[in-house]
């Protein structure tokens, strides 16, 4: 069992930066693929960032290259997401999740995990 809860999140201006931050239970967090989702209003959930269980591949979503950063500290049981040049359309609920998924192609997808956190909110003001 592994529990996830995300910290970080609140209002920020367009251009600002965020560094979200999600703290795990258990001890086997080293052993899983981690990611980040988000959801805006309205809209179904997608696809931030992973990070393989080593730390050694990341992936990203299109909207989000060169400006959101995913890492790992397995030491502490955290991953974290930093957020930089936001923009309006960033806002959204953000969750972290924890899969024991291989690392591939399918990681992008939300049925790949098996732990969530509860969200934490992100909201851009343009």
């Amino acid at each position: 069992q592994v529990q996830l809860v995300e910290s970080g999140g609140g209002l920020v201006q367009a251009g600002g930066s965020l560094r979200l931050s999600c703290a795990a239970s258990g001890r086997t967090f080293s052993r899983y693929t981690m990611g980040w989702f988000r959801q805006a209003p309205g809209k179904a959930r997608e696809f931030v960032a992973a990070m393989s269980w080593s730390g050694g591949n990341t992936v990203y979503a299109d909207s989000v290259k060169g400006r959101f950063t995913i890492s790992r500290d397995n030491a502490q049981n955290t991953v974290y997401l930093q957020m930089n040049s936001l923009k309006p359309e960033d806002t959204a609920v953000y969750y972290c999740a924890a899969g024991s998924t291989r690392w591939g192609p399918r990681v992008v997808m939300p049925t790949e995990y098996d732990y969530w956190g509860p969200g934490t909110q992100v909201t851009v003001s343009s």
